[in-house]
Formats: structure tokens, sequence, C-alpha cells
């Protein structure tokens, strides 16, 4: 054997050692790329009923945001309405004070009259009591001094 064999031989020998001591690795790697790959078709399975349950929520919510739109539909023309019996009510009650207003001026001024014809008649007759209660007085002063004399 000569110089060149044993290096061949020393060169194959370390070669051999380099591919064992890269075969360790190599095979880890390839476990954990495996259980990667486990992981991924995991997450994939689980995720498709997951999506499906997603999508039935949001078509339920679709179904309730236009069943709520409806409702709000409804809503906006019962306002509507009231709005409406709102000016009706609005116009009865304008209507009304102008009645009240005109009934009382009819009945105010026949009232003012009514009283002043009240006030005048009494204080007439007051007045009237007065003056003969005074002829009594001056009559009976003017008797006096007549049977004083």
């Amino acid at each position: 054997m000569n110089a060149g064999e044993i290096a061949g031989l020393v060169a194959a020998g370390a070669f051999l050692m380099l591919v064992l001591v890269l075969a360790v690795p190599i095979l880890k790697l390839g476990r954990t790329i495996d259980a990667t790959t486990n992981a991924i078709n995991d997450v994939v399975d689980r995720t498709g009923p997951l999506l499906t349950n997603v999508n039935h929520t949001v078509e339920n919510v679709n179904v309730a945001l236009s069943q709520v739109q409806v409702s709000l539909d409804g809503v906006n023309v019962q306002l509507a309405k009231v709005d409406t019996m709102t000016e009706h009510a609005q116009n009865v009650t304008a209507n009304v004070a102008n009645l009240v207003t005109v009934v009382s001026a009819a009945a105010a001024n026949p009232l003012v009259k009514v009283a002043s014809f009240g006030y005048g008649l009494r204080k007439a007759a007051n007045a009237r009591r007065s003056a003969e209660e005074e002829r009594e007085v001056r009559a009976a002063i003017k008797q006096r001094r007549k049977t004083a004399r």
C-alpha cells in the first residue's frame, strides 16, 4: 500500500464520517418536517368546519340585519303617521284657540255691559237712599229749629 492508497482510504473514511455526522441532523430535520406537515394538515382539517360555521354565522347576521331593516321601515311608516296625527292635532288646537277667542270676545262684551249696568243701578239706588236720608235729616233739623224758636 503506497501513500496514495492510504490517502484515498483516509479521504474515504473522512467522507464516511462526514456523511454519518450530516445524516443525524438530516434525519432530525425530516422528522421536524413530518411533524410540521401533520400540524398543517390538522389545521387544514379543523379550518374547514370553522370557516363553514363562520359562513353560517355571517348568513344569520345578514338575515337579522334584513329583519332589522324591515322593522325600521315599519317604524318609519308609523312615525310618518304620528307626524300626520300631530299636525292634525295642532290644527285642531289652533282652531279651538280661535273659537275660544271669538266666544270670549262675544260673551265678554255683553257681560261687561251687564256688569256696568248693575254697578250703575246699585250706585243710583245708594244715591237715592242717601238723598232720602239727607232729606229726612234736614227736615228733622228744620223741625227742631222751628220748635226751638
